[in-house]
């Protein structure tokens, strides 16, 4: 069991730009990294024991963000490379 934040930024290093482009252009895209960042930090505060919860909610919680990662990755994929990209 990781206690590490699974971070989108740490996750997709090479969509940096992207990701900051998508969020400030797609309400989408912002809403559903939102929703993952939320997720995250639910799972991160049951996995340090800061907010305790069972193993049931625990997997549903990693399944949503599983499922959210994946649309994330899908909608990165997607979206069109930017200029800056080829500078990062």
């Amino acid at each position: 069991m990781s206690h590490t934040p699974h971070q989108l930024a740490e996750d997709f290093p090479e969509h940096l730009v992207k990701i900051r482009h998508l969020r400030e252009k797609d309400g989408h895209f912002h809403r559903i990294s939102k929703e993952y960042e939320e997720v995250n930090h639910r799972i991160h505060l049951g996995e340090t024991d800061i907010e305790p919860c069972d193993d049931l909610h625990m997997a549903q919680l990693r399944k949503q963000r599983m499922a959210l990662k994946d649309e994330i990755y899908g909608m990165l994929m997607r979206a069109e490379p930017l200029a800056a990209e080829a500078e990062v």
